[in-house]
């Protein structure tokens, strides 16, 4: 059985380097887009005493040794997240972190163990803020490329366009047929049993054993994100409380989220939040994560105090996390992460 050669094979490299050349190249555009709207580039550090706590995230793990022979455990972060709103709380208004990030479980086209994540926070500021930043940074991009269009697996995106905002809920009604907020308390808290009717009459699949978040999940892989970025990019905006572990509510509806995401070819680009800053709600919202991890794996994540004691000294904030590699291959035309990292992670064979 034959393999592929590595990246490091001069050939392979060579088709590699016109996608490595425009991966720098709109790194240095976005530094001084950040630049001349007075943010400040941090650096943030990768080990952290917690990885995140989202349930459905996995962590690399490592320790740290002591002299006395004693040791305590580390991470590898998934998101440089809890470090910048630190930051914010020390005094900084706005921020932007090129991070290399480490997500265990995740390999494919669109997916590497080792990626970079672009994050920026504005202090201050609403999350509208981010999504003009979204716009311009996708039209950023294509012009440093010279990009007319975005593409990926057949699919066309305009980054010059005006991107579509659209709220979780009409998605579903207009793609699912399913009125989802009927599903969602005053409060935020969600009815199972009343997703899963709306589901059945919908023609979907429902197990026995679906949680109210697998079967939210489940419409919007199977029925949203198919539509979402084609001919436009799509804001995809108000996700359900219960799916914004660290957005505040919205203001005009507790049952939604300051929570959106970005979509172009069908490819989800970014995730942003108007932040929490209730230290109280946010460590109930970590456990109820983590109690959800610990059902689904059997493990959990500990929960990092000094971010929560940070939390409740926050300014009122909007943060976007932004994946820089998938932003790379759609404004060069590359049809795997692979293609433009320049020194990927070897996969072993068993």
């Amino acid at each position: 059985m034959s393999h592929a050669s590595p990246w490091w094979t001069p050939d392979v490299h060579a088709d590699r380097r016109p996608f490595l050349l425009g991966r720098n190249r709109i790194q240095s555009a976005l530094r001084r887009f950040f630049e001349t709207r007075d943010f400040i580039e941090v650096d943030t550090a990768t080990l952290q005493v917690s990885p995140g706590n989202e349930a459905h995230l996995h962590a690399f793990a490592t320790e740290a040794l002591h002299h006395d022979g004693s040791s305590h455990p580390l991470y590898l972060h998934t998101s440089p997240e809890f470090a910048c709103k630190k930051l914010l709380s020390a005094g900084e208004r706005r921020i932007a972190c090129f991070a290399h990030v480490y997500r265990n479980r995740e390999r494919g086209p669109l997916h590497h163990p080792e990626f970079t994540m672009l994050e920026w926070y504005r202090a201050g500021e609403s999350y509208e803020a981010l999504m003009r930043d979204c716009a311009e940074i996708l039209a950023l991009a294509a012009e440093t490329t010279g990009a007319k269009q975005f593409t990926f697996q057949g699919h066309i995106c305009d980054p010059f366009a005006k991107p579509e905002r659209l709220s979780v809920a009409d998605a579903f009604e207009r793609f699912a047929g399913i009125d989802l907020l009927t599903s969602v308390a005053a409060d935020g808290e969600t009815d199972r049993e009343r997703l899963a009717a709306a589901m059945t009459a919908a023609g979907l699949r429902v197990a026995s054993d679906d949680t109210w978040a697998d079967l939210f999940s489940r419409v919007l892989v199977e029925k949203v994100e198919p539509h979402l970025g084609f001919g436009r990019a799509t804001i995809l905006d108000e996700y359900p409380t219960a799916e914004a572990a660290l957005a505040r509510p919205a203001a005009r509806d507790r049952r939604v989220a300051e929570r959106f995401e970005l979509y172009a070819c069908g490819v989800e680009l970014a995730n942003a939040f108007g932040e929490l800053t209730d230290a109280a709600e946010q460590r109930r919202r970590f456990e109820m994560e983590m109690a959800e991890k610990a059902r689904v794996y059997g493990e959990t994540y500990p929960l990092d105090e000094d971010f929560l004691a940070a939390l409740a000294i926050m300014p009122e904030a909007s943060g976007i996390a932004l994946g820089f590699d998938r932003l790379v291959m759609l404004a060069t035309g590359a049809s795997r992460i692979d293609q433009v990292l320049w020194a990927p992670v070897a996969e072993t064979q068993p």
